[in-house]
């Protein structure tokens, strides 16, 4: 039996960020930055006005006979976009728009609120320091200065930093495309009648809405018969537009065992048994992108039991940080706290017992966990109500009340 960390590892050591692509910047959202943007030049190019106001040198509105600042003749004006170099003459102000450059000699903006807002001469409330409401030359970025580091996720504030660098393209790690089969005759649609003997198919769903909260593109291809041409022919469909794919069902050892047969002959995947409860049974591996496994680097495939609740655990403990990985994350785990058992219950030994639970507290109070529903057979409903999941050692056959548990958090 394999252990949750020699299964982790071996899928992290099969993973790696997608290749970069150059993105318009409006592809490049929640994107991770694939190398550093460099300042192409000063910004601001020249010193520009931080405020509606009039361009003056301020040594001409020092006080003159009586205390009194000068009024000042209005020589022009300058609005944002106006084209730099026009000169100050001395002993005239410029009318100037924020963002405006400020005209050669001015060393200062009074802003218009202290004013008369005079068009043909203004009269100013006090003197003006050398240096006010100006943004000098490069005060924001320096030619040659990295204003964005690989790695870096892309945002609102970071998009809006490259733009205002002229770049309209960035490389990126693109979002992984995962494609999402569940494999049962049992299956049918939510939307479908039931009939005996079948059951809703739920994995699909719940992946497609996992994998979209970890940041890649989900493609739902939704049931595929238990059977092995069937899926094979579905399997090698997708995989030209996959970057990794995940298989729900289709891993009973008892009568068929559909997806180990399908994918054997096509790659790498193995099927093991992973050291933790739910989700005992698990494959991975990677398929080429052609029929018969042609492409060298292959596709990663997970294969995970069909059960929902072990398809979800499954998900969180290795699909998740994989597609983290991928996307070019650097924090590629959920956060988890320390948290004290609001009263105990049975774990089994040897497996790492994953147990949907409610987590409360605070950094400062201390967290608190209780489980939900029976922690030996946890349900969908469970999972449904949970925002962490306990997590049990293989050396615990039991948690006490009071004992401190490691939650993985699910949700604020």
């Amino acid at each position: 039996m394999r252990s949750v960390q020699d299964h982790l590892a071996a899928v992290l050591a099969a993973v790696g960020p997608v290749a970069p692509l150059d993105v318009v910047l409006h592809d490049a959202t929640g994107c991770i930055l694939a190398a550093d943007v460099v300042a192409p030049v000063d910004v601001p190019a020249v010193p520009v006005a931080a405020r509606d106001g009039y361009a003056v040198a301020a040594h001409d509105t020092l006080p003159g006979a009586g205390d009194r600042v000068p009024d000042l003749p209005v020589a022009h004006d300058v609005h944002a976009g106006s084209p730099a170099g026009l000169r100050h003459v001395a002993g005239t102000a410029v009318r100037v728009a924020s963002g405006g450059p400020l005209p050669l000699g001015a060393d200062a903006v009074v802003p218009i609120e202290e004013t008369d807002r005079g068009t043909a001469r203004v009269a100013l409330q006090r003197p003006a320091r050398p240096g006010q409401h100006v943004r000098h030359a490069g005060a924001d970025v320096r030619a040659g200065e990295v204003v964005l580091t690989a790695g870096t996720r892309l945002g609102a504030r970071q998009i809006a930093l490259a733009a205002s660098m002229g770049r309209g393209r960035v490389p990126v790690h693109p979002t992984p495309r995962v494609v999402l089969l569940s494999v049962g005759d049992e299956l049918v649609e939510p939307t479908t009648a039931a009939r005996p003997g079948t059951v809703f198919e739920a994995d699909g769903h719940a992946l497609e809405a996992a994998v979209r909260d970890a940041g890649a593109a989900p493609v739902r291809v939704g049931v595929v018969p238990d059977e092995r041409a069937t899926l094979r022919e579905a399997l090698e469909d997708q995989l030209v537009r996959a970057d990794l794919v995940v298989l729900t069902g289709g891993l009973s050892e008892l009568v068929h065992d559909t997806v180990k047969d399908v994918l054997a002959p096509l790659g790498t995947v193995r099927l093991d048994q992973v050291a933790m409860t739910p989700g005992l049974r698990h494959g991975f591996g990677t398929v080429g992108r052609g029929v018969g496994g042609r492409d060298d680097q292959g596709v990663p495939v997970f294969a995970l039991q069909g059960h929902p609740v072990a398809a979800q655990v499954s998900f969180e403990v290795f699909v998740r940080p994989a597609l983290r990985a991928m996307a070019g994350h650097a924090e590629l785990f959920r956060p988890s706290v320390p948290a004290s058992a609001t009263h105990g219950w049975a774990s089994p030994p040897g497996l790492r017992q994953f147990v949907p639970a409610t987590v409360l507290g605070s950094p400062e109070e201390g967290y608190r966990v209780t489980p939900l529903g029976d922690p030996s057979a946890p349900s969908t409903t469970a999972l449904a109500q949970a925002n962490a999941l306990a997590v049990v050692g293989e050396t615990d056959g039991a948690v006490r009340a009071g004992q401190v548990v490691h939650c993985l958090v699910l949700e604020g």
